[in-house]
């Protein structure tokens, strides 16, 4: 029995290199990519995605698009790791983790949607708290994240390791005029009723995320604390292998919090900060935006659809 074909449509990117080198040693797969001179063909490219089992796409939206256009055979499966189907119907949302019964779906879909990278951080603290109703849909969510420049695909490491390297800043914001792509995908998937307020930033490191939910007791339901949401996370993942709640003791031991801790990994690690004197709590996901946030979850959701397990 011939193992199945994992064509990667746009390897050459960030996501796709580092997706072509989580599988290149694979035995339990054959690898099909383009070279050079066939990637600007549309024609060859349309052969290859419905000659394959399974299409990862790490392509721009609009090029994403017109790849899934160009499947005619049915038995052809997509993992689209652009944005341009996050939001869509028919399309399963690739966050394993994200609510009981998820990962089941992924395995059994014929289009899966990988998250974003700061979405995935989003979702994995408010998901499991909106849903049990500790958060009230119509919270002001408000969510701060610091990522490292890859975040910025090609240009973003050429302004950082290009010649210009010196000219590029330490620390900036961007996203100012608060309609980030990203923001819809986070108020679908999260059961919002209303836009988060989403403020990005990259800093001068390759990769990894911090990522921040301040949360106001007050505005929440009578008797809702910090050590409640805890047991909610904590629970939540309790049986995740990628995701990890830290104990509130470990957590407040912390003075500060490393974007580049778990860089090279598929994990990601949740945290609570409480202040009962202010009647403040802080939601933090710490995770690489190129592992969690991109290449590692495209693995991860390719071994599910395969029902691969590693020996």
């Amino acid at each position: 029995m011939s193992s199945p074909v994992v064509f990667i449509d746009g390897d050459q990117g960030t996501t796709g290199l580092l997706i072509h080198q989580r599988l290149r040693s694979r035995t339990d797969i054959t690898l099909m990519t383009l070279d050079a001179a066939e990637r600007k063909d549309p024609r060859r490219r349309a052969q290859a995605i419905n000659a394959c089992d399974i299409a990862i796409l790490c392509l721009p939206d609009a090029a994403a698009r017109e790849a899934v256009g160009a499947i005619v055979n049915p038995a052809v499966r997509v993992i689209d790791a652009s944005s341009a189907h996050r939001t869509q119907p028919g399309w399963t949302y690739g966050f394993p983790e994200m609510t009981s019964g998820q990962a089941e779906k992924i395995a059994k879909a014929r289009r899966v949607t990988n998250p974003g990278c700061y979405p995935t951080g989003a979702l994995g603290l408010l998901r499991p708290l909106t849903q049990a109703g500790l958060i009230p849909d119509d919270y002001p969510i408000s969510i701060h994240a610091v990522s490292g420049y890859s975040g910025g695909g090609r240009a973003g490491i050429e302004k950082y390791e290009g010649p210009k390297a010196a000219d590029a800043p330490s620390f900036q914001v961007y996203g100012l005029g608060l309609a980030h792509k990203h923001a819809p995908e986070i108020q679908q998937h999260a059961g919002l009723a209303q836009r988060p307020l989403f403020v990005p930033a990259y800093g001068a490191f390759r990769q990894g995320i911090v990522l921040t939910v301040p949360l106001a007791l007050r505005q929440l339901a009578p008797g809702v604390d910090g050590a409640i949401l805890h047991a909610c996370l904590a629970g939540h993942y309790a049986q995740a292998t990628h995701v990890r709640v830290l104990p509130l003791l470990e957590s407040s031991a912390l003075e500060s919090l490393d974007p580049q801790v778990l860089n090279g990994t598929n994990d990601m690690h949740l945290h609570v900060f409480q202040n009962e004197e202010n009647g403040q709590v802080l939601l933090a996901a710490v995770f690489d935006n190129l592992g969690k946030g991109a290449s590692g979850a495209a693995v991860q959701n390719l071994n599910l659809m395969l029902e691969w397990k590693p020996r």
